[in-house]
């Protein structure tokens, strides 16, 4: 027999060690897919242009630059959106939650998605063929408000999901919360809560009750449609939302819900009035974006303004009755005049009242600052007070007789009284009373045209002034509110103020960086500023100015009138506000052959000071 062979038992097959090219090779492998895989998502996310969140965690919105009266009422606001930032502690507690009840039950749960809210809401559009919800939490609405464009798509909630992620690691809470209460759209050109409550109930979110509140809350569903000023109804019917919501949520209790619910808000009905005030807090404007060096409806700014709103008022309706009685003496179908009115406290220079105009909404091109007029007699006091600087008296006699002056030109000038007689020797007092011009040329004459250039520069007259002795029958273009400051000095000891709108400038966030500081300007003696008002109050006593008398307490001022009639001007004060009346066309016809500033503008002087208090 052959030899049998023995088998081998079969053996497991042996694993060859892993050798290093083995393992670079895994390591490659998994570093090619992870590359692919992250590329791709980069990829994916640089297409979607996502961006990134630092506008959220640099919150700085645009905000309303809010104009203050001298009461601190608010007269205007500037903005591109009405916006006034508050912080969380400015509001009442229950406004956060009133808002976090409405909008976002489970806010201060979830990581800025809530998935049953998205789920909800794509069944519900689903069975309504649309996107009519959008199941958006809070921080998404905060990430759309800031980040994203408006548009209903399902790539712009994606982009909105990954940035409320975002956000929501990044940001607290309470800073989500204070972005969106301040971010949020409410109608009625507000955005956020302040302006909203500004707008609706005419009060600062701090003082707002539990209804008002609910009915804000009611509101960034469909600001326009749940809008308690023009749908009462369904804002109700939202408000009663809102406070179950919070009674649901443990926030308040029903029977608060109940109270607040029964109690019908007042509502701000009120319109700005851009027609008293409009040209006063058109020049406040032009000066503010002057002093910061830039548009204000992006500043957020808090201007404090010297309006007083009820010598404003009383200075319009005295223009419009003054114009309309010229309007009634002249030519039947002749132009309208216009007219302008300023207002000052002498001694302190701050503007109460500035009307350039009959209409602010028809002609806003303002009168009291931008037109230059010719002065006309009420220039004559500046040269009178130059003479008493230099030691005449009010006695002092000058003759009023025919003078003949060679002109630059070689031709002689002759000037004349507006009545066309000569009075012959008068004393200055009795000049200036009847505004004779004869004398106010022979005054200047002797005492220098230079010298009376030097006192009206430094009363506050920056206009070119003639080098002649035309200038002493007022031949210089000046604005109303120049010309009725200069005459401040006759009522200030002889001190001179220039004349201010703006009180003070803050920053939102009340850091003011303007204040006015008054530079007074030593113009003339006391006592001879003193004299030169006595003589004033003559004038209105018995001379060219007694239309403007019959008023309590101490009146006095100057006449003046331009050549042909074409100017009417009456500057006076009464005790120590000081006003200044200007009646003319703008394209400097005459009013009338009658019309002069003791006919023309005392009248509207008198009316004035008698319509806002004396």
């Amino acid at each position: 027999m052959a030899a049998q062979t023995k088998k081998r038992p079969p053996t497991a097959k042996r694993r060859k060690p892993l050798n290093e090219r083995h393992i670079i090779g895994f390591v490659f492998a998994v570093s090619i897919v992870l590359t692919l895989f992250l590329g791709t998502l980069l990829f994916t996310l640089d297409r979607l242009n996502i961006p990134g969140i630092k506008d959220v965690s640099h919150y700085q919105p645009l905000q309303t630059t809010l104009i203050y009266d001298r009461n601190g009422g608010i007269v205007d606001r500037v903005f591109r959106e009405n916006r006034i930032v508050i912080p969380l502690d400015k509001m009442p507690p229950l406004l956060p939650k009133a808002f976090v009840a409405a909008e976002d039950g489970r806010f201060y749960e979830h990581q800025g998605l809530d998935f049953f809210s998205v789920l909800r809401a794509l069944v519900n559009n689903v069975r309504q063929g649309g996107k009519s919800q959008g199941g958006s939490t809070i921080t998404q609405q905060v990430a759309k408000g800031l980040l994203l464009s408006p548009e209903k798509t399902y790539l712009r909630k994606f982009k909105e999901a990954i940035l409320a992620w975002r956000i929501d690691r990044q940001l607290s809470k309470d800073e989500i919360i204070y972005i969106y209460l301040n971010h949020i759209y409410l109608g009625e050109g507000a955005y956020g809560v302040e302006a909203a409550a500004q707008t609706y109930f005419n009060k600062h979110a701090s003082q707002l009750n539990l209804g008002e509140i609910a009915l804000l809350a009611g509101l960034p569903q469909a600001p326009s449609r749940y809008s308690p000023k023009d749908h009462w109804e369904k804002a109700h019917n939202r408000q009663r939302y809102v406070l179950n919501r919070m009674v649901t949520d443990g926030y308040i209790l029903e029977s608060e819900a109940k109270v607040a619910y029964n109690v019908v808000p007042k509502l701000n009905r009120s319109v700005r009035n851009k027609g008293a005030n409009g040209y006063y807090l058109q020049e406040v404007r032009k000066r503010a974006e002057q002093m910061i060096g830039g548009p204000l409806g992006s500043a957020g700014l808090q201007i404090y303004t010297n309006l007083d709103q009820r010598q404003q008022l009383a200075g319009q309706r005295a223009i419009r009755a003054g114009v309309a009685a010229v309007v009634s003496r002249g030519k039947k179908g002749g132009p309208s005049p216009e007219a302008a009115l300023v207002a000052l406290d002498g001694c302190s220079g701050k503007v109460r009242a500035l009307i350039g105009g009959t209409d602010f909404s028809k002609t806003p091109f303002n009168r009291a600052v931008q037109a230059k007029r010719p002065a006309g007699s009420v220039f004559k006091p500046l040269i009178y007070s130059v003479a008493l600087e230099k030691g005449w008296k009010e006695t002092t006699i000058i003759r009023d007789e025919p003078i003949s002056i060679r002109g630059a030109d070689g031709k002689p000038w002759e000037p004349k009284n507006f009545s066309g007689r000569f009075y012959g020797p008068v004393r200055m007092r009795m000049a200036l009373i009847h505004s004779y011009n004869i004398p106010a040329v022979k005054t200047m004459q002797q005492i220098g045209v230079k010298s009376v250039h030097r006192f009206a520069r430094n009363a506050g007259i920056t206009a070119d002034m003639p080098p002649d002795l035309s200038l002493a029958l007022g031949a210089v273009d000046v604005s109303p509110l120049e010309m009725s400051a200069a005459y401040e000095p006759f009522i200030c000891g002889g001190t001179y103020i220039l004349p201010t709108l703006i009180e003070k400038i803050n920053t939102h966030e009340q850091e003011t960086i303007y204040r006015h500081k008054p530079k007074p300007v030593a113009v003339m003696n006391a006592n001879n500023a003193n004299r030169m008002k006595a003589m004033l109050v003559d004038v209105v006593r018995e001379g060219t100015g007694k239309q403007a008398a019959g008023l309590p307490g101490v009146s006095g001022g100057k006449t003046g009138t331009s050549d042909e009639n074409r100017d009417a001007w009456f500057i006076g004060f009464h005790n120590e506000r000081i006003t200044g009346v200007w009646v003319g066309h703008d394209r400097n016809r005459s009013l009338g052959s009658r019309e002069n500033g003791g006919r023309t503008a005392a009248p509207i002087w008198r009316d004035f000071i008698k319509r806002s208090g004396s």
